[in-house]
């Protein structure tokens, strides 16, 4: 890895692999965001991006976007260790000897065991000279779920929520239609169209009746719901169950043989049977049975108890907080984290902002756990 070596030229184009890969979120999982240039003395001659699942990969993309001219003597820039195994497409490694690619410059190592290094061996004996690194860290930001996937068997866990200035998602009462404006739901909606799964927990499911689906049209994926129901009470009525023929709906329970989860499983339900500790359902299993599942991006919506528990197990990766300017008040009204929460200052999670914004009114603020710190606890 020679960093310095990296031109400001070459940056750019790796630069722009990223940028392409970004616009595969929501429709490449559980395949990773990846994006690729080619580029021969100083002329992009073509770019391409992972766009779906099962489609094309980006090398491939990016030479036909080449449009049929010749790419002998090319570099290819890209955001990930091209493929070296037959998969639902063949080799990218392939691809670029055959068409007579002479350097790939990879931002990042495949985690994947089929490729991890066997990519870079497969195109060094061919002959194409391989360099590794550049803009390896914001390759690794930009798909950041799959390689949790591939490293831990675990979905990449966002946690959501609405609050006022004063940090409550509802009144005493319970209310909470609607904290946030039309601008920030609609954000909301955005992020549910690129998830696999939205989780809440049966509180949430009592007071609010939610469908759990996304509004918008361009919904990317459709993800399936998932209800933390310890006790199988899921009302038969909600519209989470009204609706489970046809969109999938999972009910987490330790009382997988009850009654109520009989009656949720004929009425379209799937069970998803969990172990219990301290009358909860045991989250680290939960992430293992989504991971089997090839799961990449977990949403987790509340409510507060839900939220707590996952940041209490040090399990969830982001969060995404939509700031309402109201102030709602009440030593009894909800917060966003009831779990049991730290005693001690020094306990707290470390965090760190990676974006904020507005959205009308409302602004939003992008969280990222530290995994690393997580670990010590």
């Amino acid at each position: 890895m020679r960093v310095m070596d990296w031109s400001d030229k070459e940056i750019g184009y790796m630069r722009r692999a990223l940028e392409l890969a970004k616009r595969g979120q929501g429709f490449v999982e559980p395949n990773p965001m990846v994006g690729a240039v080619i580029v021969r003395k100083g002329r992009v001659l073509g770019e391409g991006y992972h766009r779906r699942f099962g489609g094309a990969h980006a090398e491939v993309d990016a030479l036909r976007a080449c449009g049929g001219g010749s790419v002998r003597g090319a570099t290819c820039y890209v955001s990930l260790e091209p493929c070296c195994h037959f998969g639902k497409t063949p080799p990218c490694t392939e691809a670029l000897i055959a068409a007579g690619v002479t350097r790939v410059v990879a931002a990042v190592r495949d985690p994947n065991p089929r490729v991890s290094g066997g990519g870079f061996r497969r195109l060094r004996v061919a002959g194409v000279r391989v360099e590794v690194g550049l803009l390896g860290d914001q390759a690794l930001e930009v798909s950041a779920p799959f390689f949790k996937l591939q490293r831990t068997g675990r979905p990449w866990v966002t946690l959501k929520w609405a609050q006022s200035l004063d940090g409550k998602i509802a009144t005493w009462s319970g209310d909470s239609k609607w904290i946030t404006s039309t601008a920030a739901r609609k954000m909301g909606h955005e992020l549910r169209g690129r998830m696999d799964a939205i989780l809440v927990g049966i509180g949430t499911v009592m007071a609010d009746d939610p469908e759990l689906t996304c509004r918008l049209a361009a919904a990317r994926r459709g993800a399936a719901r998932i209800v933390m129901d310890t006790r199988a009470r899921t009302p038969v009525t909600s519209r989470l169950v009204r609706t489970a023929r046809s969109v999938r709906t999972i009910i987490a329970t330790a009382k997988a043989n009850s009654v109520g989860a009989r009656r949720l499983a004929r009425a379209g339900c799937e069970i998803l049977p969990l172990p219990a500790r301290g009358g909860r359902l045991h989250l680290p299993t939960l992430l293992d049975r989504l991971g089997q599942e090839q799961m990449t991006n977990l949403l987790v919506e509340g409510g507060g108890q839900v939220l707590g528990g996952f940041v209490d197990a040090r399990l969830a990766d982001e969060a995404v907080a939509f700031v309402a300017p109201r102030l709602i008040g009440g030593r009894a009204a909800a917060g966003p984290l009831d779990g049991v929460g730290p005693r001690l200052m020094r306990e707290l999670p470390e965090i760190c902002i990676v974006g904020e914004g507005r959205a009308g009114p409302d602004r939003w603020i992008r969280l990222r756990f530290q995994p690393e710190k997580q670990r010590r606890r």
